[in-house]
């Protein structure tokens, strides 16, 4: 990781694929979806705590070299000459740490309304009616309202990735944030990549907009979710009508909190549509 790292993290069904899709075009980026560098800095930060009487051995330098190295070691048979981008929806929770093992990452937030998060969820879930989803533990009962429910807690997909989103936005390293919303990344991608790229400081790429390609399709199979992390070949904006009743659909429209510029106190990049 000679020329660096950030991380892309935010709300589920976002365009966090697509923007990955999309930065890998360029030679100089390393991208993808979700890695489990997330879930093993977790758990090697748990296995350095107090928890083991074994941790009074570990000092704080240590620790932050341990941290540092998951990610050398991970991203070690990627090109030198590459800038990587480490996708998880947590790392929102986690700029404390990150802004001090990487003072020079960006965090590139991918959010969108969340009543059309909870849709796509919804539309994913009737796409697969004979695949029981391991979004909600492979159980093949339930509605709409239970699914909804069950995503929408802060223990949900939904959930946890909006309130880590809003830990990392009202904290001290909000700064080192930029949120990237979905409608204006497939309305002009050019103007939203444009922006993302004077954030972090390379260099403009002209990207290829009408052929985009990601392909994850074993471990979307895996998870009982196929076309989880499926992108449509040309970045566009498609207008559709909602799958969910009213009441579920309405719930969530004050949840858009970065659209109030008086709730922005550390000047949060956003990139919404024109």
């Amino acid at each position: 990781m000679q020329q660096g790292i950030h991380f892309i993290s935010g709300l589920p069904r976002s365009g966090s694929t697509l923007l990955a899709g999309i930065l890998r075009q360029n030679p100089r980026f390393h991208a993808g979806m979700t890695s489990p560098v997330g879930s093993m800095y977790m758990a090697l930060e748990k296995s350095m705590s107090r928890r083991n009487e074994t941790a009074v051995f570990i000092d704080s330098k240590q620790r932050r070299d341990l941290l540092a190295g998951l990610f050398t070691s991970y991203y070690s048979n990627v090109q030198a000459d590459k800038v990587v981008f480490d996708t998880n929806r947590m790392w929102c929770a986690k700029l404390p740490g990150l802004t001090q093992l990487f003072p020079a990452a960006r965090i590139i937030c991918c959010v969108r309304d969340v009543s059309w998060v909870m849709d796509s969820i919804e539309r994913l879930v009737r796409r697969n009616a004979f695949e029981p989803s391991g979004m909600f533990g492979y159980e093949s009962g339930g509605t709409v309202f239970s699914r909804i429910g069950a995503v929408a807690g802060s223990e949900g997909l939904v959930g946890f990735a909006l309130d880590a989103l809003k830990d990392g936005f009202f904290g001290e390293q909000a700064p080192a944030m930029i949120l990237l919303e979905y409608d204006a990344l497939v309305s002009d991608p050019t103007r939203a990549l444009k922006m993302v790229y004077d954030f972090i400081g390379e260099p403009w790429f002209d990207h290829d907009f009408d052929n985009v390609e990601y392909d994850a399709d074993e471990f979307d199979l895996a998870l009982g979710a196929p076309g989880l992390h499926t992108i449509r070949r040309k970045v566009e904006f498609i207008p559709r009508q909602t799958v969910l009743p009213p009441q579920l659909f309405h719930l969530f429209h004050g949840d858009m909190f970065w659209r109030d510029p008086n709730a922005n106190p550390h000047n949060v990049r956003i990139v919404s549509p024109v």
